[in-house]
């Protein structure tokens, strides 16, 4: 009967690409791996052929040998000539194999282990201390606030010690024990063949002690739920999105680490007058049309219970734009300020008595290029245009 080939083995085509190859391989790997099987031993015989295969299709230089020779390129011939290599033998470096090629056992193995046993890496990190976990907070400000900064104080629902037990999680007057299924290392040591895993102590969680009476108040756990107030600084000139960081305010460690950090994330709410553009300040200012053509002052009200006058120049245009300078918003962590934006709308009268008509078409009459240059510019360019047509 003809051996198998890695393809087949895999389920894939011979002309499959890495990332088939790879996501082949961790699902059968997934389904046969011993610790899913035990004492089966065809899943154990797949899950060697599986990494076998997955060993020589991974790598470029041993897929293209494999795809030229064959398993006659992997396997030691018979007659000790050593001309072929098993994936698994002494000087497969070249193929990224074991023996500390490109991939390396680690390599090739580290994520799917990761995924089924949560061990390597993973495990050593949970046999340490770790920090408390970062918690976050939603804080929404008005244009103003941001403008001047606020003091304030902000209720925090988190993780805190337990107070019954300290956040030891074992009842008062008792202590954690060494754990005797992993001798306190936190983490488990099995072999499979010639395969070595390691995983966190299912007994302890990878913590290397365990609890002979959990404390009743928070059931082991070492931390309770309660609410706490926090002392925040928003500063002057924070913009929409800004994250601060508090550090410590976050969740306790459950193992002895240090406290997490809390972040705060804010949210600058819309303005009715003013809209904001880094620490540029844009507002649009309606105006008579009389202010318009004969000049004048109009006030607008400003950031701080200020009030700012604006004047506005004889003949002013809508759409003419005015520039503050150092009125906009303050810049973050600086003494510098942005600038005012005032664009001015000149308003069209409504609502017109007898009188007031009148007098618009008394103007009207005395009008002339001077007083309206765009309106008649714009109407000597139309005529141009369709008497050259």
């Amino acid at each position: 009967m003809a051996e198998q080939s890695y393809y087949e083995t895999l389920g894939v085509a011979r002309n499959a690409d890495e990332k088939t190859i790879k996501s082949a391989y961790r699902n059968l790997a997934k389904k046969y791996h011993p610790d899913q099987n035990p004492g089966n031993a065809d899943a154990e015989r797949q899950f060697k052929d599986i990494n076998e295969a997955y060993e020589v299709l991974k790598d470029e230089q041993a897929r293209a040998t494999y795809d030229t020779l064959g398993h006659s390129a992997f396997k030691a011939h018979s007659s000790g000539g050593g001309a072929g290599m098993h994936p698994g033998a002494e000087g497969f470096a070249g193929f990224g194999g074991f023996a500390g090629g490109s991939g390396g056992f680690s390599g090739v193995f580290g994520d799917l282990f990761e995924d089924i046993l949560g061990g390597g890496a993973q495990a050593r990190r949970r046999a340490g201390p770790r920090r408390g976990e970062d918690l976050r907070y939603d804080m929404t400000i008005t244009l103003e606030e941001a403008f001047t900064g606020k003091k304030t104080e902000i209720s925090v629902v988190a993780p805190v010690a337990c107070a019954t037990c300290s956040g030891s999680g074992a009842a008062p007057g008792t202590k954690p024990v060494t754990c005797s299924a992993c001798a306190g290392t936190g983490r488990i040591r099995t072999t499979q063949g010639f395969f070595t895993f390691e995983q966190g102590c299912a007994q302890c969680q990878g913590k290397g002690e365990r609890l002979e009476t959990p404390c009743t108040q928070c059931n082991g756990s070492g931390r309770e739920r309660k609410k706490r107030r926090i002392s925040v600084d928003i500063p002057a000139g924070i913009d929409n999105g800004t994250r601060i960081r508090l550090n410590g305010e976050g969740a306790p460690s459950a193992s002895g680490g240090g406290n997490g950090d809390l972040y705060i994330f804010i949210s600058v709410r819309e303005h009715q007058l003013f809209q904001r553009d880094g620490a540029d300040l844009y507002c649009q200012v309606p105006v008579a049309m009389t202010t318009a053509a004969l000049g004048g002052e109009v006030q607008i009200p400003a950031f701080g219970n200020q009030r700012l006058k604006i004047k506005i120049p004889e003949g002013c245009q809508g759409g003419h734009r005015l520039r503050l300078r150092s009125k906009g918003m303050p810049v973050l962590h600086s003494r510098d300020h942005g600038d005012l934006y005032v664009e001015i709308a000149v308003e069209t009268p409504v609502g017109l008595s007898g009188r007031q008509r009148e007098l618009l078409n008394e103007f009207a009459e005395q009008s002339d290029t001077a007083t309206n240059p765009r309106v008649n510019g714009f109407f000597e360019r139309v005529k141009s245009l369709f008497e050259g047509l």
